[in-house]
């Protein structure tokens, strides 16, 4: 993997582009990501990333696109979280809300030129993401390439295809499950 793929890179160019744009800024490096909104101490929205990972920043940076400005005011969103060690009922609402995020994150992960690998996000629970879970990542992968991303998703992956890939475009042929893990 390139050195390119530093952590740093990712927060100098998204907080250029969504610091004036959406006030707000990606963090590192706490050893568990959240998103917190702007309050009176902090005066920017704050996307905040584990470990300094290149992946657990695009991510994050996907769920932030998904969540629209209503959810963007909630810390992490608003959104339901099982930690680590889910059941099998939970591991399957787990996947059915990581679609979106994890197809953001492919496409991320594309215009970077970047590895992307699926996540099941329960390694206690010794389950790997699904066949079914990759399908249908892919499939909105595939929904998304076709009828256009939400307005910050499209925004970032802009930033990242200019920035590691320049000159080029996304194409439908880059995203193969055989390609991923």
């Amino acid at each position: 993997m390139s050195s390119s793929f530093q952590a740093e890179t990712l927060i100098e160019l998204f907080n250029a582009s969504f610091i004036p744009l959406r006030n707000t800024k990606l963090v590192c490096c706490e050893p568990e990501p959240i998103y917190r909104p702007a309050d009176q101490t902090h005066p920017h929205h704050r996307i905040i990333f584990a470990h300094g990972f290149f992946a657990s920043a695009l991510h994050e940076i996907a769920h932030w696109c998904i969540a629209g400005p209503e959810r963007r005011l909630l810390e992490d969103f608003g959104y339901w979280y099982q930690p680590d060690g889910r059941t099998a009922e939970q591991q399957a609402e787990f996947e059915r809300v990581e679609i979106k995020p994890q197809a953001l994150e492919w496409i991320f992960s594309a215009s970077a030129g970047f590895p992307f690998v699926f996540s099941a996000d329960n390694l206690s629970g010794g389950v790997g993401a699904s066949d079914t879970f990759k399908e249908n990542v892919l499939r909105q992968v595939k929904a998304y390439l076709s009828e256009g991303l939400p307005e910050d998703a499209q925004a970032w992956s802009n930033v990242l295809l200019q920035h590691y890939r320049p000159g080029l475009a996304l194409q439908a042929s880059e995203f193969d499950l055989s390609q991923v893990r």
